[in-house]
């Protein structure tokens, strides 16, 4: 039997006690509870001698959030050389090194806080990068395999499940799962998967990329810049990112749940083999207020 995720290089942890700590307290009928709650703890990335910026982190990856947040962030080129990756747990530190002599003072005067309940920073020219980037053309979806890859997804052991207030992110070729990693926020979650496939050496070309967390313009940018055409969601859009996945040619898939979805843009890249026969079990209950939000 192919498990879709038995050969995924990165998977969630959800037994890793360093991730997750178990709170004692009450519930609504006044009963002792224990519970379960993430990490969360500051994490300073530096490129070379210049300190970047502190995050708010789970704090698994150090080495894979460094490197994709300074990719994504266009201060770590694609032919820089990488001569180093030194991580201080005790210090809460990441010095990622590189071969080029780098400065990056001016480009750090101006700071963008983005959207969402764990904020991010973007250090101004983001945009720079994407302008050149032609995503592959060729890249197709089947609606059946979107849909057996959401499900694997849904049931897969995770941090989401075991105690949740985390989002994930999820690289797949096909319904195949590649790599799948998890943090309190969605842009590290991103910055992780960049940070994995730049030192990994792996192309986005034909691949998909899901994300737990909302369809915004920051979400589109970093998945253009990792040179991957699909993008898809349980959540919703932003008009800003449907806009931005329209001028970068990005297939834009939201609303994805058990057999429904909404694509807004690079429709042509999907290609119906819907299954009528799917079970309904593989279907997430939606309430009413929800499945009004589709129509």
């Amino acid at each position: 039997m192919n498990i879709p995720h038995k050969n995924a290089s990165v998977v969630p942890k959800p037994d890793n006690s360093n991730l997750v700590k178990v709170v004692e307290g009450r519930n609504e009928l006044n009963q002792p509870v224990k519970v379960p709650v993430v990490t969360e703890i500051p994490l300073t990335i530096y490129l070379n001698k210049q300190e970047i910026v502190t995050t708010m982190s789970l704090g698994d990856w150090p080495d894979y959030l460094a490197v994709g947040f300074l990719k994504n962030q266009n201060m770590l080129n694609d032919n820089d050389i990488i001569t180093g990756i030194d991580v201080d747990d005790d210090l809460g530190v990441v010095v990622v090194r590189t071969q080029r002599e780098t400065d990056y003072e001016e480009k750090m005067k101006k700071k963008i806080q983005t959207s969402g309940c764990a904020q991010g920073t973007q250090f101004g020219d983001m945009m720079d990068a994407v302008g050149d980037i032609t995503l592959n053309p060729d890249a197709r979806i089947h609606t059946s395999s979107m849909m057996r890859l959401i499900k694997t997804i849904n049931t897969m052991p995770s941090l989401y499940l075991s105690a949740g207030a985390i989002h994930g992110c999820v690289l797949a070729e096909g319904d195949n799962i590649l790599a799948y990693i998890e943090d309190v926020g969605r842009h590290n979650a991103v910055d992780k998967i960049a940070g994995w496939m730049r030192l990994n050496h792996i192309s986005g070309q034909n691949k998909i990329f899901y994300t737990t967390g909302r369809l915004t313009s920051e979400m589109v940018i970093k998945t253009v810049q990792m040179q991957i055409p699909i993008l898809v969601s349980r959540s919703g859009f932003t008009h800003s990112g449907v806009a931005m996945a329209e001028q970068t040619g990005l297939t834009l898939i939201g609303r994805a749940r058990g057999k429904r979805f909404t694509a807004l843009t690079g429709c042509e890249r999907i290609i119906d083999d819907h299954d009528d026969n799917l079970a309904d079990d593989q279907v997430e209950k939606t309430s009413p207020q929800r499945a009004a939000t589709r129509l």
